[in-house]
């Protein structure tokens, strides 16, 4: 029996440029340069496996073996890892926020990797296959019982294993140290229905409640707050110059969102800030009556331009601010880009049901 899937726009997909800017709500900067490490230790990497060759790409092809990985964007939150076997790639999601991707090489003919969902079961550094004469695979993640996994392996550029998801050595132990046994692995085959999977992953996750009126163009001084929808957890906001909208994720859940309006000329740039204790003395540039917050620069790229002035440059309706600077909390994470964050390609966007 032919399974029909229904398809539907990704909410708030983005095509964010690799490192992206923070909200400031009156600010002082602290400056911290962080660049990916791989971790050291546990099993060597075979001969025969892909290194692995990190990109500054977040979007659009990747060659096989390439990775992106940017743990930065989203320090804290729930962590969800999407599988596509037909774009043989994997994409990383912490809080919402895509903060890794890399290529992958799952089951060739005859030995495809099912689709569904997953919990990660059981994680090895070192691991060697009781199955296929006692193959090497470093940074085992165990997805089922009967032999399916993630792991370092080669990348030929197509299905190529015998069911496990292979990913770059490099890569596989970022991935290894970020996941937790008991994580959610999503795979998309392309025929099996599964919950709230993008065949085409975004920067941002869409929500397992998604309805098309979570897009729906809000007027200059409307905005939707709804807190309810995720009580408790880290928070992450998105400025996109290209949307001209501002969105709030609370535990990997949208929360509220209104209109931005961009003043000046000039791109407001790619840059992340997280919030710090504390406050400067000054009086906060867009939520009126409060005291301005201390923010540090976590990353930047095409030069690091001040939060104050970036914040100079917006103007947004001053109750969602304010409901929005008495939510945040010490950690929240900034991110402010010139792209757009919701997808205009509608057909490229599948919801899976």
């Amino acid at each position: 029996m032919k399974i029909q899937h229904k398809i539907l726009p990704l909410a708030l997909e983005a095509s964010a440029a690799c490192a992206l800017v923070m909200l400031s709500f009156g600010c002082a900067d602290t400056k911290v340069q962080q660049a990916p490490s791989v971790p050291t230790g546990g099993m060597a990497r075979p001969s025969f496996h892909t290194a692995g060759t990190p990109t500054g790409k977040p979007t659009g092809p990747l060659k096989p073996g390439e990775y992106w990985w940017r743990p930065q964007l989203s320090p804290k939150g729930p962590l969800m890892v999407l599988v596509s076997v037909p774009e043989q790639t994997l994409h990383v999601y912490r809080n919402g926020i895509l903060i890794g991707r890399s290529t992958v090489s799952t089951g060739a003919q005859g030995h495809s990797t099912p689709g569904g969902v997953f919990t990660i079961l059981e994680k090895s550094r070192e691991h060697y296959s009781k199955t296929y004469d006692n193959a090497p695979m470093p940074n085992m993640q165990r997805l089922t019982w009967n032999g399916i996994a993630m792991h370092s392996g080669n990348l030929p550029g197509y299905p190529a294993s015998h069911g496990c998801i292979r990913l770059p050595y490099d890569f596989s132990q970022l991935l290894f140290s970020a996941t937790t046994q008991g994580g959610t692995v999503v795979v998309g085959d392309g025929k099996t229905p599964v919950p709230h999977l993008a065949a085409h992953p975004g920067m941002v996750l869409a929500p397992t409640d998604f309805t098309p009126g979570m897009l729906r163009p809000l007027a200059n001084n409307a905005y939707d707050w709804r807190p309810q929808r995720s009580p408790n957890g880290p928070i992450t906001i998105l400025i996109s110059a290209a949307d001209k909208t501002i969105y709030v994720y609370r535990n990997g859940n949208p929360i509220g969102r209104a209109p931005v309006e961009i003043l000046g000329y000039g791109s407001l740039g790619d840059q992340v800030f997280s919030l710090l204790d504390g406050t400067t003395g000054r009086q906060s540039i867009l939520a009126p009556g409060r005291a301005a917050r201390r923010w540090m620069t976590v990353t930047s790229s095409g030069g690091s331009v001040s939060s104050e002035k970036i914040a100079s440059r917006l103007r947004i309706n001053p109750e969602f601010t304010s409901k929005l600077y008495d939510t945040i909390t010490v950690g929240t994470t900034v991110i402010i880009t010139d792209r757009p964050i919701v997808r205009k390609d509608i057909k490229a966007s599948v919801l899976e049901h």
